[in-house]
């Protein structure tokens, strides 16, 4: 592996209360030091890093990458390199797959393709139930050997609560995560947009924030039951963060993040009949857009991430509850964050804690921080720059983002993931 020296920027490092202009040296893929000098380095390459930030790599809780089952949407190839090219070092890929991930062979098979990829950091999610039908409980602890970092059933509800007490009962013998997505199926009702005042102006079936708060409620009554760890996944409204604010208070052994466009959109930014805006959870009121900063300000939520859902043409077509929710954020992740230091929702260090050391925390992952003798995962990125989402910059094979053509401020100029750059490549 390479020597690397990054020298004069701005280094911003939350795990170790670090934010100070100096230099980074990496040897055999690991953190050297961050001293101004190392003796006896004579470093491959030097970077120079002069107003720009650099920081721990990224860890992003949610990503689709569409493979293996969904190709015509994206593949492993496509989407780790708008991960590289986000400041993304490492991913959790949720088990909704095509088959999905509810067997070691196909746990092996995303990682056999993530190297091929040379893009190694992919941590799949394991199923929480066989088929992620709801019914029948997967084998965690064969799933857990075979490399995934969690259990989850992804956006699928399962059959009744019993399920979910004896699954996270099982996920805590194996002392495995719980990620969660907070949705009651019956108020969901097939909904596409938030149950407000835009719905009913445009006609639009309406997901109330209950289907959300409801499920939060449930989940919480049963981690106090069972001890389990539970991760609450892409909270979008003011009562979840509420409860979930109400558990960690009373010592539940829980936590929670949020998709970056939650924090940023609501549903009066929503352009009639634009599919781009088809998201799940839905872009909900003002107030809880506050909220959820406010969350992510106080501790409340932990991190940030992408909720990356690339899709084709044809899903995006047609009338919006017809069409598939998702949107493409990965390459829009950085600047997105950025914003919410610029518009004083939180601070620098807190906004780059919840997208590298929270994250780790949550996994429990020895990653998210610049500790001499940890793994050389770093991004460096120019907070300055300004740029556009188009067609000649944007990497994911998914173009459904309601950010298109829309000028971003904050750029990526390296990545690097185990002490080898992997963006630019």
């Amino acid at each position: 592996m390479s020597k690397i020296a990054i020298r004069n920027g701005r280094i911003i490092d939350p795990a170790n209360q670090r934010d100070r202009i100096g230099s980074l040296y990496i040897a055999d893929g690991k953190i050297l030091s961050l001293s101004d000098e190392v003796a006896d380095f004579t470093p491959d390459q030097i970077i120079d890093a002069q107003n720009q930030i650099v920081s721990p790599g990224f860890i992003d809780l949610s990503v689709r990458l569409r493979e293996p089952g969904h190709t015509r949407k994206g593949n492993i190839q496509s989407e780790t390199r708008a991960a590289a090219a986000a400041g993304v070092t490492s991913l959790c890929l949720p088990p909704d797959t095509k088959p999905v991930i509810d067997t070691p062979a196909v746990a092996e098979y995303i990682k056999d393709k993530a190297e091929k990829a040379g893009y190694e950091q992919i941590y799949p999610i394991g199923a929480l139930t066989q088929r992620l039908a709801g019914a029948e409980l997967s084998s965690m602890f064969a799933l857990k050997q075979a490399g995934c970092i969690a259990v989850s059933n992804a956006d699928i509800p399962l059959a009744n609560l019993q399920i979910l007490r004896r699954a996270m009962e099982y996920a805590d013998s194996h002392d495995l995560l719980l990620i969660y997505h907070a949705n009651e199926p019956s108020l969901h009702a097939g909904g596409c947009a938030h149950d407000g005042a835009v719905a009913s102006r445009y006609g639009l079936p309406g997901i109330p924030s209950a289907a959300e708060t409801v499920a939060v409620a449930q989940c919480l009554e049963l981690a106090k039951l069972t001890g389990c760890r539970v991760h609450f996944s892409r909270l979008s409204c003011k009562g979840s963060v509420i409860k979930i604010q109400q558990a960690k208070k009373y010592g539940l052994n829980v936590s929670a993040d949020v998709a970056v466009h939650q924090l940023h959109l609501t549903e009066d930014d929503m352009t009639p009949f634009d599919s781009a805006y088809h998201v799940d959870p839905p872009l909900r009121t003002q107030s809880d857009l506050q909220f959820l900063r406010e969350g992510l300000a106080n501790g409340t939520l932990d991190a940030i991430c992408s909720d990356h859902q690339p899709h084709d043409i044809d899903a995006k077509l047609g009338a919006f509850p017809e069409t598939e929710a998702g949107a493409s954020t990965l390459e829009t992740l950085l600047p997105l964050t950025l914003q919410l230091s610029r518009q004083n929702a939180i601070d620098l260090s807190q906004a780059i804690a919840a997208l590298t050391l929270k994250p780790a925390n949550i996994l429990g992952l020895p990653l998210g921080a610049l500790t001499p003798g940890l793994q050389a995962d770093i991004c460096i990125f120019d907070p300055n720059e300004t740029w556009r989402v188009q067609q000649e910059n944007w990497r994911s094979a998914g173009r459904n983002t309601p950010y298109w053509n829309k000028p971003q401020q904050g750029k990526v100029t390296y990545t690097i993931q185990a002490g080898r750059i992997i963006y630019p490549n």
